[in-house]
Protein backbone atom coordinates (compact mmCIF):
# COMPACT_ATOMS: atom_id res chain seq x y z
CA UNK A 1 0.00 0.00 0.00
CA UNK A 2 2.80 2.42 0.92
CA UNK A 3 4.67 1.56 -2.28
CA UNK A 4 1.61 2.19 -4.46
CA UNK A 5 0.93 5.53 -2.73
CA UNK A 6 4.53 6.65 -3.29
CA UNK A 7 4.35 5.57 -6.93
CA UNK A 8 1.18 7.60 -7.46
CA UNK A 9 2.79 10.65 -5.90
CA UNK A 10 5.86 10.37 -8.15
CA UNK A 11 3.64 9.94 -11.21
CA UNK A 12 1.64 13.04 -10.22
CA UNK A 13 4.81 15.09 -9.85
CA UNK A 14 6.08 13.86 -13.20
CA UNK A 15 2.80 14.66 -14.91
CA UNK A 16 2.76 18.13 -13.38
CA UNK A 17 6.28 18.82 -14.57
CA UNK A 18 5.48 17.55 -18.06
CA UNK A 19 2.45 19.76 -18.31
CA UNK A 20 4.49 22.79 -17.29
CA UNK A 21 7.00 22.09 -20.06
CA UNK A 22 4.43 21.96 -22.88
CA UNK A 23 1.86 24.64 -21.96
CA UNK A 24 1.52 28.03 -20.34
CA UNK A 25 0.79 26.55 -16.94
CA UNK A 26 1.76 27.19 -13.37
CA UNK A 27 2.29 24.17 -11.12
CA UNK A 28 3.18 24.49 -7.45
CA UNK A 29 4.30 21.93 -4.89
CA UNK A 30 3.28 23.22 -1.46
CA UNK A 31 2.82 22.06 2.09
CA UNK A 32 2.57 22.81 5.77
CA UNK A 33 4.42 20.85 8.44
CA UNK A 34 3.37 21.27 12.07
CA UNK A 35 4.74 19.11 14.86
CA UNK A 36 5.05 19.51 18.62
CA UNK A 37 4.45 18.07 22.07
CA UNK A 38 1.26 18.02 24.13
CA UNK A 39 0.89 17.41 27.85
CA UNK A 40 -2.67 16.93 29.13
CA UNK A 41 -4.38 15.42 32.16
CA UNK A 42 -7.24 12.89 32.14
CA UNK A 43 -6.02 11.31 28.90
CA UNK A 44 -6.38 7.68 30.02
CA UNK A 45 -9.36 5.60 31.23
CA UNK A 46 -7.91 5.74 34.75
CA UNK A 47 -7.69 9.53 34.63
CA UNK A 48 -3.93 9.71 34.15
CA UNK A 49 -1.90 12.38 32.38
CA UNK A 50 -0.03 11.83 29.12
CA UNK A 51 2.72 13.56 27.16
CA UNK A 52 2.67 12.93 23.41
CA UNK A 53 4.42 14.03 20.24
CA UNK A 54 1.64 15.48 18.09
CA UNK A 55 1.10 16.31 14.44
CA UNK A 56 -0.74 19.54 13.86
CA UNK A 57 -0.62 21.66 16.97
CA UNK A 58 -1.69 24.84 15.18
CA UNK A 59 -2.56 23.49 11.71
CA UNK A 60 -3.07 20.10 10.11
CA UNK A 61 0.10 18.96 8.33
CA UNK A 62 -0.34 18.46 4.59
CA UNK A 63 1.33 18.51 1.19
CA UNK A 64 -0.08 19.01 -2.27
CA UNK A 65 0.08 19.98 -5.91
CA UNK A 66 -1.96 22.79 -7.42
CA UNK A 67 -1.82 24.61 -10.69
CA UNK A 68 -3.47 26.53 -13.48
CA UNK A 69 -3.28 26.56 -17.26
CA UNK A 70 -4.16 29.66 -19.27
CA UNK A 71 -6.73 28.63 -21.89
CA UNK A 72 -7.08 32.12 -23.36
CA UNK A 73 -9.91 34.60 -23.22
CA UNK A 74 -9.61 34.93 -19.46
CA UNK A 75 -10.36 31.23 -18.92
CA UNK A 76 -8.10 28.94 -16.88
CA UNK A 77 -8.02 25.24 -16.11
CA UNK A 78 -7.28 24.54 -12.43
CA UNK A 79 -6.42 21.47 -10.39
CA UNK A 80 -5.58 20.57 -6.79
CA UNK A 81 -4.27 17.37 -5.21
CA UNK A 82 -3.69 17.42 -1.44
CA UNK A 83 -2.98 14.83 1.21
CA UNK A 84 -2.51 14.85 4.96
CA UNK A 85 0.67 13.94 6.85
CA UNK A 86 1.04 12.58 10.39
CA UNK A 87 4.27 14.22 11.45
CA UNK A 88 4.68 12.11 14.59
CA UNK A 89 4.93 8.89 12.56
CA UNK A 90 5.52 9.98 8.96
CA UNK A 91 2.41 8.09 7.86
CA UNK A 92 -0.22 9.44 5.49
CA UNK A 93 -3.29 10.85 7.20
CA UNK A 94 -5.76 8.71 5.26
CA UNK A 95 -5.73 8.03 1.51
CA UNK A 96 -3.05 9.72 -0.60
CA UNK A 97 -5.17 12.72 -1.65
CA UNK A 98 -7.87 12.53 1.01
CA UNK A 99 -7.97 16.30 1.57
CA UNK A 100 -8.47 17.42 -2.02
CA UNK A 101 -8.55 15.91 -5.50
CA UNK A 102 -10.29 18.07 -8.08
CA UNK A 103 -10.11 19.83 -11.44
CA UNK A 104 -12.12 22.73 -12.80
CA UNK A 105 -12.41 25.99 -14.70
CA UNK A 106 -11.92 29.58 -13.54
CA UNK A 107 -12.86 32.82 -15.24
CA UNK A 108 -14.78 36.06 -14.86
CA UNK A 109 -17.79 33.97 -13.80
CA UNK A 110 -15.91 32.54 -10.81
CA UNK A 111 -14.59 29.02 -10.28
CA UNK A 112 -16.21 25.62 -10.76
CA UNK A 113 -14.49 22.42 -9.63
CA UNK A 114 -15.45 18.76 -9.48
CA UNK A 115 -14.01 15.82 -7.51
CA UNK A 116 -13.24 15.92 -3.78
CA UNK A 117 -12.85 19.24 -2.02
CA UNK A 118 -13.39 21.25 1.12
CA UNK A 119 -16.99 22.38 1.39
CA UNK A 120 -18.29 25.88 0.85
CA UNK A 121 -19.06 26.00 4.59
CA UNK A 122 -15.49 25.03 5.54
CA UNK A 123 -13.94 27.56 3.15
CA UNK A 124 -16.04 30.28 4.74
CA UNK A 125 -16.05 29.42 8.44
CA UNK A 126 -12.28 28.84 8.64
CA UNK A 127 -11.60 32.59 8.54
CA UNK A 128 -14.07 33.09 11.41
CA UNK A 129 -12.28 30.79 13.86
CA UNK A 130 -9.75 32.61 16.09
CA UNK A 131 -7.66 29.42 16.35
CA UNK A 132 -7.85 28.72 12.62
CA UNK A 133 -9.34 25.22 13.04
CA UNK A 134 -6.29 24.19 15.04
CA UNK A 135 -6.36 20.46 15.82
CA UNK A 136 -5.12 21.57 19.29
CA UNK A 137 -7.42 23.36 20.33
CA UNK A 138 -10.57 24.44 18.46
CA UNK A 139 -14.21 23.38 18.44
CA UNK A 140 -15.08 25.34 15.29
CA UNK A 141 -15.46 22.23 13.11
CA UNK A 142 -17.08 20.20 15.89
CA UNK A 143 -17.35 19.92 19.64
CA UNK A 144 -15.21 17.66 21.81
CA UNK A 145 -14.95 14.02 20.77
CA UNK A 146 -16.26 12.93 24.18
CA UNK A 147 -20.04 12.46 24.15
CA UNK A 148 -22.77 11.16 21.83
CA UNK A 149 -22.29 13.75 19.08
CA UNK A 150 -19.73 16.29 17.94
CA UNK A 151 -22.41 18.79 16.81
CA UNK A 152 -20.29 19.99 13.89
CA UNK A 153 -20.32 20.30 10.13
CA UNK A 154 -18.74 18.47 7.20
CA UNK A 155 -15.33 19.74 6.13
CA UNK A 156 -15.03 17.83 2.83
CA UNK A 157 -17.34 16.14 0.32
CA UNK A 158 -16.69 13.31 -2.09
CA UNK A 159 -18.31 13.59 -5.54
CA UNK A 160 -18.51 17.37 -5.16
CA UNK A 161 -19.49 20.05 -7.65
CA UNK A 162 -18.56 23.43 -6.15
CA UNK A 163 -18.95 26.98 -7.37
CA UNK A 164 -17.33 30.09 -5.89
CA UNK A 165 -17.75 33.65 -7.09
CA UNK A 166 -17.91 37.28 -6.01
CA UNK A 167 -19.73 40.50 -6.76
CA UNK A 168 -18.13 43.59 -5.30
CA UNK A 169 -17.82 43.15 -1.53
CA UNK A 170 -19.95 39.99 -1.53
CA UNK A 171 -18.34 36.54 -1.84
CA UNK A 172 -20.49 33.45 -2.22
CA UNK A 173 -20.16 29.73 -2.75
CA UNK A 174 -22.38 26.68 -3.19
CA UNK A 175 -21.72 22.96 -3.52
CA UNK A 176 -23.50 19.67 -4.14
CA UNK A 177 -22.20 16.25 -3.20
CA UNK A 178 -23.82 13.42 -5.16
CA UNK A 179 -24.90 10.53 -2.93
CA UNK A 180 -24.50 7.98 -5.74
CA UNK A 181 -26.83 5.48 -4.03
CA UNK A 182 -28.96 3.01 -5.97
CA UNK A 183 -31.84 3.64 -3.53
CA UNK A 184 -32.47 7.16 -4.79
CA UNK A 185 -30.84 10.43 -5.81
CA UNK A 186 -31.39 12.05 -2.41
CA UNK A 187 -29.89 9.24 -0.33
CA UNK A 188 -26.46 10.38 0.98
CA UNK A 189 -26.77 13.61 -1.05
CA UNK A 190 -25.22 16.75 0.44
CA UNK A 191 -25.77 20.43 -0.36
CA UNK A 192 -24.37 23.62 1.12
CA UNK A 193 -23.99 27.34 0.53
CA UNK A 194 -22.16 30.25 2.13
CA UNK A 195 -21.70 33.99 1.80
CA UNK A 196 -19.47 36.72 3.22
CA UNK A 197 -20.18 40.44 2.97
CA UNK A 198 -17.47 42.99 3.74
CA UNK A 199 -18.39 46.35 5.25
CA UNK A 200 -15.24 48.34 5.94
CA UNK A 201 -13.30 46.54 8.66
CA UNK A 202 -16.20 44.14 9.36
CA UNK A 203 -16.92 40.82 7.61
CA UNK A 204 -20.38 39.25 8.02
CA UNK A 205 -20.85 35.53 7.35
CA UNK A 206 -23.76 33.14 6.89
CA UNK A 207 -23.74 29.45 5.86
CA UNK A 208 -26.18 26.55 5.52
CA UNK A 209 -25.76 22.86 4.71
CA UNK A 210 -27.90 19.71 4.60
CA UNK A 211 -26.47 16.19 4.67
CA UNK A 212 -28.77 13.24 3.99
CA UNK A 213 -28.40 9.68 5.17
CA UNK A 214 -29.86 6.65 3.41
CA UNK A 215 -33.53 5.74 3.52
CA UNK A 216 -34.49 3.43 6.39
CA UNK A 217 -36.77 0.73 4.88
CA UNK A 218 -38.82 0.32 8.08
CA UNK A 219 -39.85 4.01 8.17
CA UNK A 220 -39.27 5.28 4.64
CA UNK A 221 -37.34 8.20 6.18
CA UNK A 222 -33.68 9.10 6.23
CA UNK A 223 -31.40 10.96 8.64
CA UNK A 224 -31.24 14.67 7.82
CA UNK A 225 -28.42 16.72 9.28
CA UNK A 226 -28.87 20.51 9.00
CA UNK A 227 -26.25 23.03 10.12
CA UNK A 228 -26.13 26.80 9.80
CA UNK A 229 -23.71 29.52 10.95
CA UNK A 230 -23.96 33.26 11.54
CA UNK A 231 -20.80 35.17 12.36
CA UNK A 232 -18.70 38.30 12.12
CA UNK A 233 -15.12 39.41 12.47
CA UNK A 234 -13.57 42.83 12.84
CA UNK A 235 -9.98 43.94 12.31
CA UNK A 236 -8.46 47.28 13.27
CA UNK A 237 -4.68 47.65 13.30
CA UNK A 238 -3.13 44.99 15.54
CA UNK A 239 -6.49 43.78 16.93
CA UNK A 240 -8.90 41.25 15.41
CA UNK A 241 -12.19 40.08 16.94
CA UNK A 242 -14.47 37.13 16.12
CA UNK A 243 -17.96 35.99 17.09
CA UNK A 244 -19.89 33.01 15.65
CA UNK A 245 -23.00 30.94 16.35
CA UNK A 246 -23.71 27.49 14.87
CA UNK A 247 -26.99 25.58 15.08
CA UNK A 248 -26.91 21.80 14.58
CA UNK A 249 -29.90 19.49 14.14
CA UNK A 250 -29.98 15.81 13.17
CA UNK A 251 -33.47 14.50 12.47
CA UNK A 252 -33.39 10.72 12.86
CA UNK A 253 -34.70 8.43 10.13
CA UNK A 254 -35.09 5.48 12.50
CA UNK A 255 -38.24 5.03 14.55
CA UNK A 256 -38.17 5.83 18.28
CA UNK A 257 -34.84 7.65 17.91
CA UNK A 258 -34.45 11.11 19.40
CA UNK A 259 -33.27 13.99 17.27
CA UNK A 260 -29.85 15.44 18.12
CA UNK A 261 -29.64 19.19 18.68
CA UNK A 262 -27.04 21.68 19.90
CA UNK A 263 -25.99 25.28 19.48
CA UNK A 264 -22.28 26.12 19.49
CA UNK A 265 -20.97 29.64 20.03
CA UNK A 266 -17.46 30.98 20.09
CA UNK A 267 -15.65 34.29 20.37
CA UNK A 268 -12.04 35.33 20.21
CA UNK A 269 -9.47 38.08 20.08
CA UNK A 270 -6.01 38.29 18.54
CA UNK A 271 -3.45 41.00 19.19
CA UNK A 272 -0.20 41.47 17.26
CA UNK A 273 2.25 42.96 19.72
CA UNK A 274 4.75 43.51 16.89
CA UNK A 275 5.63 42.10 13.46
CA UNK A 276 6.59 38.69 14.85
CA UNK A 277 4.40 38.02 17.90
CA UNK A 278 0.65 37.30 18.06
CA UNK A 279 -1.41 36.58 21.17
CA UNK A 280 -4.78 34.85 20.68
CA UNK A 281 -7.57 33.98 23.09
CA UNK A 282 -10.83 32.14 22.43
CA UNK A 283 -13.86 30.66 24.17
CA UNK A 284 -16.02 27.83 22.73
CA UNK A 285 -19.31 26.69 24.24
CA UNK A 286 -21.73 23.93 23.20
CA UNK A 287 -25.34 24.19 24.40
CA UNK A 288 -26.50 20.56 24.26
CA UNK A 289 -30.24 20.17 23.67
CA UNK A 290 -32.88 17.45 23.51
CA UNK A 291 -31.31 15.25 26.20
CA UNK A 292 -32.67 14.07 29.55
CA UNK A 293 -32.66 16.59 32.39
CA UNK A 294 -29.32 16.65 34.17
CA UNK A 295 -27.54 14.86 31.31
CA UNK A 296 -26.57 17.87 29.22
CA UNK A 297 -22.81 18.37 29.30
CA UNK A 298 -22.88 21.91 27.87
CA UNK A 299 -19.07 21.96 27.68
CA UNK A 300 -16.98 25.13 27.52
CA UNK A 301 -13.34 25.45 26.42
CA UNK A 302 -10.97 28.36 27.09
CA UNK A 303 -7.87 28.66 24.89
CA UNK A 304 -4.82 30.94 24.78
CA UNK A 305 -2.02 30.84 22.21
CA UNK A 306 1.35 32.56 21.80
CA UNK A 307 2.78 32.60 18.26
CA UNK A 308 6.25 33.80 17.33
CA UNK A 309 7.30 34.15 13.68
CA UNK A 310 10.92 33.16 13.10
CA UNK A 311 10.42 34.08 9.42
CA UNK A 312 7.61 34.48 6.91
CA UNK A 313 7.33 30.68 6.67
CA UNK A 314 8.35 29.36 10.10
CA UNK A 315 6.55 29.86 13.43
CA UNK A 316 6.92 28.69 17.01
CA UNK A 317 3.68 28.33 18.99
CA UNK A 318 2.51 27.57 22.51
CA UNK A 319 -1.15 26.87 23.34
CA UNK A 320 -2.92 26.20 26.62
CA UNK A 321 -6.55 25.12 27.05
CA UNK A 322 -9.05 24.16 29.71
CA UNK A 323 -12.41 22.44 29.15
CA UNK A 324 -15.24 21.86 31.62
CA UNK A 325 -18.64 20.13 31.39
CA UNK A 326 -21.77 20.37 33.55
CA UNK A 327 -23.63 17.67 35.46
CA UNK A 328 -20.59 15.44 35.84
CA UNK A 329 -20.62 14.59 32.12
CA UNK A 330 -17.41 13.71 30.28
CA UNK A 331 -15.65 16.22 28.06
CA UNK A 332 -12.20 16.85 26.64
CA UNK A 333 -10.15 19.40 24.75
CA UNK A 334 -9.84 17.40 21.54
CA UNK A 335 -12.35 17.07 18.73
CA UNK A 336 -10.66 13.76 17.87
CA UNK A 337 -9.62 12.11 21.16
CA UNK A 338 -11.87 11.44 24.12
CA UNK A 339 -11.30 12.88 27.57
CA UNK A 340 -11.95 10.88 30.74
CA UNK A 341 -13.32 13.47 33.15
CA UNK A 342 -15.66 16.42 33.39
CA UNK A 343 -12.62 18.72 33.04
CA UNK A 344 -9.36 18.59 31.12
CA UNK A 345 -6.26 20.79 30.86
CA UNK A 346 -3.61 20.69 28.17
CA UNK A 347 -0.56 22.54 26.85
CA UNK A 348 1.11 22.21 23.43
CA UNK A 349 4.49 23.50 22.25
CA UNK A 350 5.30 23.22 18.57
CA UNK A 351 6.80 24.49 15.35
CA UNK A 352 5.17 25.09 11.98
CA UNK A 353 6.87 25.46 8.59
CA UNK A 354 5.20 26.29 5.27
CA UNK A 355 6.68 25.62 1.85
Amino acid sequence: MKKSSLTLAIMALAAAGGGAAHAQSNVQVYGLLDVGVETANKKTPTGGSMTSVISGGMNTSRWGLRGTEDLGGGLKAVFNLEGGILMDTGAADGPLFKRQANVGLEGAFGRVIIGRSFTSVYDTVISFDPMGFAPYYSWATSGPATGPSKYGFTTQYDNIIKYTGSAGDFKFSANYGAGEQTTGAQDSAKVGMAGVYKIGAVNLMATWERNNGNTVPATGNRDKNTVWHLGANYENGPVKLWGVMRDYKLVAGKALTADVKATTTWAGIAYKTNDVTTLTGAIYHVNVKNVASGKDADPTMYVARYRYALSKRTDLHVSAAYAKAKNGQLTGLSRDDAGYGDTQRGVTVGMQHRF
